[in-house]
């Protein structure tokens, strides 16, 4: 056998062909579930008196092949003394493995040595600084949305083409990725969307629009990732509200029935390949320009969308920190949008500070609450937002008049409609399966000096929120009790950290002793 991969072939001349078995399948032997959750990694155990595959031809070999009569995947293999977990005749299978084998207990699978991926040579291409084609990309999408890469060879796929990457080369990934998995469509449009590509804390505008959108008659199938470097993304706020984990049929039920949804898309195989890229992205923190297009364009054609609204935030300590940085951004969503057949609007809002008062799901929930019910107390940044965005959506209605669609919006919000809607929508969607209180351990930062909110540092107070345990821990995360501009006395609070486990409590409250990210001039 050889466990060497061939050197890559000319970047003109890709190899697309799917990895094969360097040997025939060996005899089957039987699934056996394991109690084991070993996340994105697909992990087997085979005894050492294995009947089918001897240990000793496992020495040195990353990847076995494992087929049942459903799906194939390439996995790593453990070796196991005791027989009364795994016998001789059985292979273990550990959760995420039987999921995706779409195996029972008994079922016949085969195990065999495995040739690694053929799509690892083009990684090796990307990492020596080479241009890839469009032939690369494809397969590196199959491949990733059918788990043949361990975290560590996904990791260099992404520091790869973190350091570069063509705006061709990240149309054929955002295609790649497209057609790797499953595509929604829908009997009626136009479909509109709304999107931010996040780094502002507490900017849960989508909570607002979406139901606005959807009073009005559009429809709105809202699918969206859990946060990736931030302390919530939208489904990790809405799942506060709602059950966000639907199947294909119960999400087509709720849009149906609502004229829109606000669910989490990893469970609907919507561009499977991003779901594996993000979960490595999110303990890494990366998130580059390039691998955020594709991330969010697959993802919205995939559910269907014609017309998206695009929030990119510009600020001093936002995920885009400058204006010509910005519209760098906006042409390259423009270009692969175009490719892809996405009407889109970029739309470079304020992003000095974040928008409303809470950072993490329970606490950014209870501001949306707050806005859809019109209190007086509701956060009027996160209100006005909301407004401007959704009537930028609105705008796709072919009846409405032009430049009419904020005060649409607004009268859909202060008229209740909105608020119903949204009620509508999370009875549809079913009961929330988290808890919609604050965390129950408590501290506040408080101003060091007399004076004013000179500055409110984004990526700072999302990492407090984030070592406070935001967003695992839904109750997790920072209130603000002072906006930008506020006058404020020394020892007066100026935020609260809330969280629920105390290691994790204590390392948020160390590091606001370190740097609380607000600035008192």
């Amino acid at each position: 056998m050889t466990g060497v991969a061939e050197r890559a072939p000319p970047a003109g001349q890709a190899r697309v062909e799917h990895a094969a078995p360097v040997a025939g399948p060996a005899a089957p032997l039987r699934a056996r579930p394991i109690a084991l959750d070993t996340y994105r990694e697909n992990v087997i155990l085979l005894s050492r008196h294995c009947a089918s595959l001897r240990a000793e031809r496992l020495s040195g070999l990353r990847k076995v092949e494992v087929r049942s009569a459903a799906a194939t995947v390439l996995a790593t293999p453990i070796i196991c003394d005791d027989d009364a977990m795994v016998g001789p005749a059985e292979v273990g299978l550990p959760q995420p493995v039987l999921r995706r084998l779409r195996a029972a207990s008994g079922d016949a699978v085969s195990v065999s040595p495995a040739r690694p991926p053929h799509s690892m040579d083009f990684v090796r291409a990307k990492v020596a600084g080479e241009t890839l084609p469009a032939a690369a990309y494809r397969q590196i999408a199959v491949d990733l949305s059918e788990h043949r890469w361990s975290d560590m060879e996904v990791a260099a796929f992404l520091m790869a083409c973190a350091a570069f990457m063509t705006p061709e080369e990240v149309l054929s990934l955002t295609r790649g990725m497209i057609a790797a998995g499953n595509q929604l469509s829908w009997p009626r449009g136009p479909v509109v969307d709304k999107h931010c590509i996040g780094g502002i804390p507490g900017n849960r505008t989508s909570l607002i629009v979406t139901p606005i959108v959807a009073a009005h008659g559009l429809l709105m199938p809202k699918t969206s990732s859990r946060a990736i470097t931030s302390p919530a993304g939208t489904a990790d706020t809405m799942e506060v509200f709602a059950r966000v984990d639907l199947t294909e049929d119960e999400l087509r039920a709720t849009v149906e029935s609502c004229g829109a949804c606000i669910a989490w898309g990893g469970r609907l195989r919507l561009s499977p390949a991003d779901d594996v890229l993000v979960s490595v992205e999110r303990p890494l923190a990366i998130d580059t320009p390039e691998q955020m297009v594709a991330s969010i364009l697959s993802k919205k054609v995939a559910a269907g969308s014609q017309h998206l609204v695009l929030d990119v935030p510009v600020g001093p300590t936002a995920k885009v920190r400058s204006r010509a940085a910005a519209l760098r951004l906006k042409k390259l969503f423009e270009y692969v949008a175009a490719g892809v057949g996405l009407s889109i609007e970029v739309v470079l809002t304020d992003g000095r500070a974040p928008v409303g008062r809470g950072v993490g799901p329970v606490l950014e929930a209870r501001d949306v609450s707050a806005v859809l019910a019109r209190r007086p107390d509701a956060p009027r940044d996160l209100r006005e937002k909301a407004i401007a965005l959704a009537g930028r959506v609105l705008e796709a209605d072919p009846d409405l008049p032009g430049g009419s669609g904020a005060r649409r919006a607004r009268e859909l919000l202060d008229s209740g409609e909105a608020e119903a809607h949204m009620r509508r929508i999370c009875e549809a969607q079913g009961a929330s399966p988290v808890s919609n209180a604050p965390g129950g351990l408590v501290h506040e930062v408080t101003a060091c000096r007399d004076g004013r909110i000179a500055a409110l540092d984004c990526l700072r107070l999302a990492r407090v929120a984030r070592l406070a345990g935001a967003p695992m821990d839904p109750g997790a995360g920072v209130e603000l009790l002072r906006d930008e501009n506020d006058p404020v006395r020394r020892g007066e609070p100026i935020y609260r950290i809330y969280g629920s486990e105390p290691a994790e409590f204590g390392f948020a409250v160390e590091a606001s002793d370190e740097d609380c990210g607000v600035k008192v001039a």
